[in-house]
């Protein structure tokens, strides 16, 4: 079997990657649904995979891994990845979870931090209660749910002097536009220019964190995102006034979205001086950059996003480093789209026992449900995934996506 032809469409503005071989059979794969950007770099490896036997998933990774990056670039060769494993799935007659060595257990565990609302009215400690318990109340039944504090989202921004100093705009993440809106959309809009949180601030955070956590009680976990980051002093601080609310983890705390490094020594300094766990991971591209982090036990909670840090295959291998070194393993995906939800469900179904949950991740629009066949209904039960057996990925296109596809795309199902 040899590899003819590398695709790349925006669906909605997904970026779904398509390889076509000589005999008839074909992978998909995607980038997060925020990345349509990601087109070009995905077809530059082209003229790499043109000819190579896709069912040989490591001998092309050798090919092409070595020019990805750190968030956004990785997500090129991750979706690549995901494809050939989705056509090695489909030659073998056999689920992805099979060539992997097979699964330790039947349904996966998510989470929820993807299906989420605007906060209804001002931003205040009982408003953040009210919208953590409208996600409880979800019919998914998510066991664990994670909201967004401090610099992630608007949460520091709609508060009066969060910090000692001005947030500020960032222009260059706004590179995303909504297809009906002329309002751009990006995962980190404010960056600090201050390093300390006020007194009134942290207050406040703490406030937040505790209303929230009281809606839940121990029914339900609850686990919080500070990503891009904030001062080492202020994520400690955080950590220790939260360790009798028992959270489930303190996610990015120093470093997250398109952050290019990893800081594991900071890290190291929060997690070794409180209780609360500490997460982070999903920007980071290839297992050999979680290795500092693993080595010196820098977090508790290691979080690689499989369609950004090389695949599925890179993934599995990290769990299991992080397995041995007694690092726990709750993989991002947030807008990993509904190919990147099955790709997690094959993956989960054989991490070890560190393994908490994966992500729930969800598509850029609702419509993408109507155009994806193979899909549990309903996907989740009681914030579980029931594993299935069909060969590849076990999801296909239905005709139903042909009227998404952009003029320039129109043979990409072809």
């Amino acid at each position: 079997m040899k590899i003819t032809d590398l695709k790349c469409a925006i669906i909605g503005k997904t970026p779904v990657v398509r390889i076509n071989t000589d005999e008839g059979i074909f992978g998909y794969g995607q980038a997060e649904w925020a990345k349509p950007y990601l087109k070009p770099f995905v077809l530059f490896y082209k003229p790499m995979l043109i000819g190579e036997d896709p069912t040989n998933v490591e001998g092309v990774m050798r090919k092409i891994r070595r020019l990805g990056s750190f968030k956004p670039y990785g997500a090129a060769v991750s979706a690549i990845e995901v494809a050939l494993w989705d056509i090695a799935g489909k030659a073998a007659n056999l689920p992805i979870y099979k060539l992997l060595g097979g699964k330790v257990r039947d349904r996966v565990l998510v989470y929820n931090g993807g299906i989420r609302f605007p906060l209804e009215g001002e931003d205040s400690p009982e408003n953040f209660a009210k919208n953590t318990l409208r996600m409880k109340e979800l019919d998914e039944g998510f066991s664990i749910i994670k909201q967004g504090i401090a610099v992630h989202g608007e949460f520091a921004s709609n508060f009066k002097d969060y910090f000692y100093g001005d947030l500020y705009w960032d222009d260059n993440n706004t590179i995303v536009y909504d297809d009906d809106s002329q309002k751009p959309w990006a995962l980190s809009q404010y960056i600090p220019n201050g390093a300390q949180i006020t007194e009134k601030g942290f207050n406040y955070t703490i406030d937040c964190i505790r209303a929230m956590k009281e809606v839940l009680g121990d029914e339900v976990g609850l686990a919080l995102d500070l990503g891009p980051g904030i001062f080492p002093s202020d994520a400690l601080k955080i950590a220790k006034a939260v360790e009798d609310l028992n959270i489930m983890w303190l996610e990015d705390m120093i470093t997250g979205d398109y952050t290019p490094y990893v800081l594991a020594d900071l890290y190291r300094d929060v997690t070794e001086n409180t209780s609360t766990p500490i997460h982070t991971g999903e920007q980071i591209y290839l297992r050999h950059n979680f290795k500092d982090l693993i080595d010196k036990r820098a977090v508790n909670v290691v979080g690689p996003d499989p369609l950004d840090v090389g695949g599925i295959a890179e993934t599995k291998w990290i769990a299991e480093y992080a397995d041995m070194n007694g690092i726990m393993i709750a993989p991002h995906g947030t807008i990993d789209g509904l190919i990147g939800l099955a790709a997690h469900v094959q993956l989960a179904a054989t991490l070890p026992k560190n393994y908490i949950a994966f992500e729930y991740s969800v598509p850029c629009h609702k419509w993408w449900y109507e155009i994806i066949d193979g899909l549990p209904n309903p996907i989740v039960k009681n914030s579980y995934i029931d594993v299935w057996d069909t060969p590849g990925l076990g999801i296909s296109f239905n005709d139903g996506a042909k009227k998404y596809l952009k003029e320039e795309d129109k043979d990409f199902f072809d």
